[in-house]
């Protein structure tokens, strides 16, 4: 049955309205392309700008250093500018350039200009305190900004975002730069919530301020999740013809109803994929919709509206048509980059400012010119229609058509001088910004392509001409921190996603190999021992995730450079000793479980005696298999299996502790104790037990511990939280044992936020841990992550 849903905006009148305001734009800057009257001006502007970045050849010749720094090395490329004394100019018009495209700011403000000194003044303290050791701290990563999050008291937003994006990469289809849909989204969630800190008020109280940025964030993830799953996903052409008219449809619908249609049934291929989206936009959507107030709901469902309908009217543009106007060209150019930055100010349901709305509308255009000029080669091969790709397409033979380049520099002139009235900042700024945009063409597509690209592009008169590659060969302080950002995120999400892979690929093989070595052969033909070797290899043949010989054999093979021969006795060991917990912790008397790595546990398909006479077989099994580490020499293995030994003993004062707590409420740090005590100290031994057979020196195998105390504790809190919240099929054992068992929980105690905030504790703490070990902590890294995102 169909339900005919109620428009809540006039979608053809306002879209007629924005396009009118948007035909005024054009023509005034045509007017001016075509009358050359923003040439003088720009020339004196350039002329007035060189003197701050191009040195007099004799004093450069006291100030010349020997090369520069790399810019793809982003800490030692901020403590190169600092060292240099130009930390301070590159972050004010980096801030600058922020305030003036995404937050509608004039600069010639005193307090836009205050607000500007605060924030650089802020960065250059996190960008530099910083000590070199500190890998990650300066590149704003995920422990650096939880720490953010929860002085702000907003810890618990952060995670949700973290398990937000995550879900969003899962999701990304192949055929789309997944690096740059992250990276746009995250950089949309970051504008939002920079917008909102500046909405607020100095005296707002701690409270309103969490409650805000709370806000700030879901609304920052719900707008910009509109990137990957609409603007990218259409412009990738992973949908059919026939889905994405389906797929644009239900969004029409949704921005002029103000009610998202059921899916209902998706004939595509891309069901699956579609179904994934239409639930996580439709909940976005819904919480946009919720915190719009009353008075600015229609503006945003207009806004909105203009900003999809103009990408529509971009994306159905052919390059094999030839009768395009330059309106046809121009204006939805014009609409889509204004709207898509109006919209972050309608999203929060800011306070009307009109010179704000004005100077975003027609910034909006530089921004987008400036992009497409970046992006043409790429978007003339994927036969997107941009004012670019269509002039380098027509321009022989349409000398009608607007030169492009030549209107991106018309807008900056208007720019400085019609909408920001002559202000020397945003002079300095924008042209910043542009020579900086051509100085990186250049060093991408090399002298001779660069060379061609400007001559096709050339415009106004020689001299002019002259005076900008002039400025493009010898100018300098003109990059930007947002660029070095933007480079930095793409190569780490590249590497990240390439590591990622690895340790996938590696956690496979190794378990693969460890699970082939693990069964136990008969010594002898007793019945006896015929039963107990069959129930400690119905044990071993569970589909356990074998972590700790896994982590054993990385840090022996990978890290110490053991053979992977000699240390199999080792990894054996180590399973053994884990599987062997496992059998006691299940028994009645403990924890009484049915099922374990899903399917019955040992002691309900044999009894108990023979549970508790395998569990004593494997430890014994496992120190026999360490006294196999022949390769070693002797005193070397003896000083293992004593910490072996004392391990074991250590692990059964922590079950020791476990049992005693049911029906006790213990305190936090007797918690941890207990977590380290239960789980902690496995991984412990799978760290230092291969690094005692290196002849590791003590104050790496003290790290390496100190890494494994909270490493245990955080993995501890995940086995408490799936406990609760977990897939019991995935998990392979029932949910609600620890309640049952009337055990005390990180979650009985602190509750599930107060448990996973614990977990998020301990896992910055064992990262933190990790920058005092010298070895390369890759793995270590991702099987960090891997043991506070596990679902089993």
């Amino acid at each position: 049955m169909n339900i005919q849903l109620n428009s809540i905006i006039n979608a053809d009148e306002c879209y007629r309205q924005a396009n009118q305001k948007a035909a005024q734009y054009f023509d005034e800057l045509h007017i001016q392309v075509k009358e050359k009257t923003y040439l003088p001006l720009l020339t004196e502007d350039i002329r007035i700008w060189k003197s701050n970045h191009v040195n007099n050849p004799i004093l450069s010749l006291f100030t010349k250093t020997k090369g520069n720094a790399d810019t793809k090395d982003f800490n030692h490329y901020i403590q190169y500018l600092n060292y240099r004394g130009k930390l301070d100019s590159y972050l004010n018009r980096s801030i600058s350039y922020i305030f003036l495209r995404d937050l509608g700011k004039s600069l010639d403000s005193h307090e836009t200009q205050d607000r500007i000194s605060d924030v650089v003044s802020s960065l250059k303290d996190k960008l530099t305190n910083s000590s070199g050791e500190d890998k990650e701290a300066q590149a704003f990563n995920v422990v650096e900004l939880y720490r953010m999050a929860k002085k702000e008291n907003v810890e618990l937003t952060y995670i949700w975002l973290i398990n937000k994006l995550k879900q969003v990469s899962k999701h990304i289809p192949k055929g789309m730069d997944a690096e740059h849909a992250q990276r746009k989204l995250v950089k949309i969630i970051a504008g939002v919530i920079m917008q909102e800190i500046e909405e607020m008020d100095s005296d707002v109280s701690p409270e309103e301020r969490s409650k805000r940025l709370d806000k700030a964030i879901r609304l920052g993830y719900s707008y910009g999740l509109t990137y990957p799953f609409i603007d990218d996903l259409l412009d990738a052409k992973i949908l059919s013809n026939e889905e994405e008219k389906q797929y644009a449809n239900l969004i029409r619908t949704t921005l002029t109803t103000g009610i998202v249609p059921v899916l209902g049934e998706w004939l595509g291929e891309n069901a699956e994929l579609i179904t994934y989206i239409h639930q996580e936009l439709g909940e976005a959507f819904q919480y946009i919709e919720q915190n719009q107030r009353p008075e600015t709901r229609k503006k945003f469902f207009e806004q909105a509206y203009v900003f999809f309908h103009s990408q529509e009217v971009d994306r159905d543009k052919s390059l094999m048509d030839s009768s395009y106007t330059n309106q046809e060209l121009y204006i939805p150019v014009i609409l889509k980059a204004s709207s898509s930055r109006l919209i972050v100010r309608s999203v929060l349901s800011t306070s009307d400012n009109q010179e704000m709305d004005n100077r975003t509308f027609f910034y909006g255009i530089y921004n987008q010119l400036s992009d497409d000029f970046a992006d043409m080669f790429e978007d003339m091969k994927d036969g997107a229609v941009t004012p670019y790709t269509y002039y380098l397409k027509y321009h022989k033979e349409r000398p009608d058509l607007i030169n492009p380049f030549e209107l991106y520099w018309a807008v900056i002139s208007n720019l400085i001088h019609n909408v920001y009235h002559s202000d020397e900042q945003t002079r300095e700024v924008i042209l910043d910004r542009a020579i900086n945009g051509l100085k990186r063409l250049k060093k991408r597509v090399g002298k001779s392509k660069y060379k061609e690209i400007m001559d096709l592009f050339r415009f106004g008169t020689p001299g002019f001409n002259k005076l900008l590659q002039k400025m493009v060969r010898k100018a300098d302080d003109v990059d930007f921190f947002d660029k070095l950002l933007r480079d930095h995120m793409i190569t780490v999400l590249k590497s990240e996603s390439k590591e990622r892979e690895d340790f996938s690929n590696t956690i496979k093989i190794v378990r693969n190999e460890i699970n082939e070595t693990l069964s136990i052969t008969s010594s002898n033909n007793t019945d006896f021992e015929d039963s107990i070797t069959e129930a400690t290899n119905y044990s071993l043949e569970g589909d356990g995730k074998r972590l700790r010989p896994i982590v054993a054999w990385f840090m022996g093979v990978k890290i110490y450079k053991l053979d992977e021969a000699s240390i199999a006795p080792l990894l054996k060991s180590l399973e053994y000793l884990h599987t062997a917990s496992l059998i006691f912790d299940d028994l009645p008397a403990q924890d009484n479980a049915p099922i374990r790595r899903g399917r019955s546990t040992l002691h309900e398909v044999y009894n108990v005696a023979v549970a508790e006479l395998t569990g004593l077989f494997l430890t014994q099994k496992a120190i026999e298999e360490q006294t196999n580490l022949k390769q070693f020499d002797a005193n070397t293995v003896l000083q293992m299996i004593q910490y072996s030994s004392h391990t074991i003993a250590e692990m059964c004062k922590g079950q020791a502790m476990d049992l005693d707590s049911k029906n006790r409420t213990l305190t936090r740090e007797q918690l941890n104790t207990l977590s380290f005590y239960k789980t902690g100290i496995g991984f412990e031994a799978a760290l230092v037990m291969p690094a005692i057979l290196a002849k590791a020196n003590e104050e790496e195998i003290a790290a390496l511990k100190k890494f494994a105390r909270y490493a245990g504790i955080a993995f501890q809190i995940k086995d408490d939280l799936l406990d609760v919240e977990g897939d019991a099929e995935i998990l392979g054992k029932g949910l609600g044992r620890d309640a049952e068992n009337n055990s005390t929980t990180f979650v009985s105690i602190m509750g599930q936020e107060g448990a996973t905030i614990e977990m998020w504790d301990n896992y910055c703490l064992a990262m933190d841990a990790l920058q005092n070990v010298s070895i390369d902590t890759t793995f270590l890294k991702h099987f960090l992550n891997y043991l506070i995102n596990r679902e089993h």
